[in-house]
């Protein structure tokens, strides 16, 4: 396997990338499907490791324990795909395509933030990478379009690159391009998202030149090799929305098509960023109908300062629209070492059931507003905490994952962890834990 991805990355493409590499553009083995891998890769946190621990060659009892979620033998069928993946690996990197998955810190904050656990769990592109970072203005619309929708979609993509905006549109034929176009000539940056042939994308003479100048950023949630298939295009939208600040719908097909489907979404579900919709020639049904759902007229800005100002307007109502919930903020927000060390003095069984019932609803709220790395790493905090009182006086593995809700295999590996930090000591005879004298809160 190649060095330049991460293990973490590598585990990832083996359980879940179909590896296309030119034999008939199939996969090898039943690839965990995106609920599959979330729920795997959700248990494999909460036991304290992360996806290159399953290629370790003590891999076999963590593939056990994780047995519920998914059976061993698929995983390891898919695991065994090594010869594979370098092959896949080799091919992209021939074609300047680099990988990430949702385990490296590069992967696109804006989106692991925003979509959380329904990140893409990895991620294909060609071009700079810290264009992902920059924003922008989302421009989406039909495939089907006149030439008069095309010379307004280029000239917006003219006044973004003027403001120093970046366009993310979806590449498709019609108003995607057009927008991509009209930034790009004008000497400004474009984030490109795929649904399919991102390989054929990135080898496009034209497109080589953008990248080669760092002007575009090409990537897809989708195999290099992929193409095109309708629910992958429906799906993508997220994406684009994911990326952007703001967006505009330049056309859309009443109750049909993608670009109705992603706005929709936007508008009535995920809520990201403010939607607007062309408010200058014929509307049609599609962009009324988003209207009264609450998308914004387009003010039609007419200098890059006029541009700023929407952006900037549309900074502060996105703001107003989804209040963040930090790691501190959400630490702050309850006070568990109360609770737990009222529970962890009484001899009541009922106290310590309510704190677990108490500390795993908190901790499912938490894990629906918080980044994924952040969650972890509150959950952790909650579980060092948790420890640290009811270790005051020793207890069995059992015991404790009794209180705390948890099967026995996820108490243990919490449980070592915390004796190779140093706050927990393993004693025999029988086997039991309790917190070191130097840790006592």
């Amino acid at each position: 396997m190649s060095s330049s991805i991460s293990t973490n990355t590598q585990a990832i493409l083996l359980l879940t990338a179909p590896l296309i590499t030119g034999q008939n553009g199939k996969s090898s083995g039943e690839l965990l499907t995106h609920s599959e891998y979330r729920r795997y890769a959700r248990q494999l946190r909460d036991l304290g490791h992360a996806p290159a621990d399953l290629l370790g060659n003590d891999s076999t009892e963590l593939l056990r324990e994780l047995e519920a979620v998914i059976p061993v033998d698929r995983v390891q069928q898919l695991l065994d795909r090594g010869f594979l993946v370098s092959q896949a690996i080799e091919r992209w990197q021939s074609r300047a395509i680099w990988v990430l998955s949702r385990a490296d810190s590069e992967y696109p904050k804006k989106i692991k933030n925003r979509l959380k656990e329904d990140s893409p769990a990895v991620l294909y592109g060609c071009g700079q990478q810290s264009l992902l970072e920059r924003g922008g203005l989302a421009v989406v619309g039909s495939r089907h379009a006149d030439q008069t929708l095309i010379d307004y979609t280029e000239a917006i993509g003219r006044q973004s690159s003027a403001a120093k905006k970046s366009v993310i549109s979806g590449g498709a034929q019609g108003i995607d391009r057009a927008a991509m176009r009209g930034a790009l000539e004008a000497g400004g940056r474009v984030t490109g998202v795929l649904a399919d042939s991102l390989e054929r994308a990135a080898l496009n003479r034209e497109n080589r030149n953008w990248l080669l100048e760092e002007q575009l950023v090409l990537i897809s949630p989708y195999d290099p090799g992929a193409g095109f298939n309708v629910g992958h295009a429906m799906q993508r939208n997220k994406l684009i929305y994911a990326l952007a600040d703001m967006a505009l719908v330049v056309s859309a097909e009443f109750e049909k098509g993608g670009t109705w489907a992603g706005a929709t979404e936007q508008l009535q579900k995920m809520q990201f960023i403010p939607i607007y919709v062309r408010s200058t020639g014929e509307i049609g049904r599609g962009l009324q109908a988003l209207t009264s759902m609450g998308a914004k007229p387009w003010p039609n800005p007419k200098s890059s300062d006029e541009m700023l100002s929407v952006f900037d307007l549309s900074s502060t109502t996105s703001a107003n629209r989804q209040p963040q919930l930090s790691f501190q903020s959400a630490m702050a927000s309850v006070d568990v070492s109360t609770a737990i060390e009222n529970a962890s003095d009484s001899s009541n069984s009922s106290d310590t059931e309510t704190l677990a019932t108490q500390a795993d609803s908190y901790l499912q709220a938490t894990r629906d507003v918080l980044p994924t790395d952040d969650y972890a790493e509150f959950l952790i905090g909650c579980v060092r905490t948790i420890l640290m009182h009811l270790l005051a006086t020793p207890k069995t593995e059992k015991e404790i994952s009794g209180t705390l809700q948890v099967s026995n295999a996820q108490a243990k590996s919490w449980l070592q962890r915390f004796v190779k930090e140093g706050m927990l000591e393993k004693r025999t005879k029988p086997v039991h834990y309790v917190l070191k004298q130097k840790s006592l809160l």
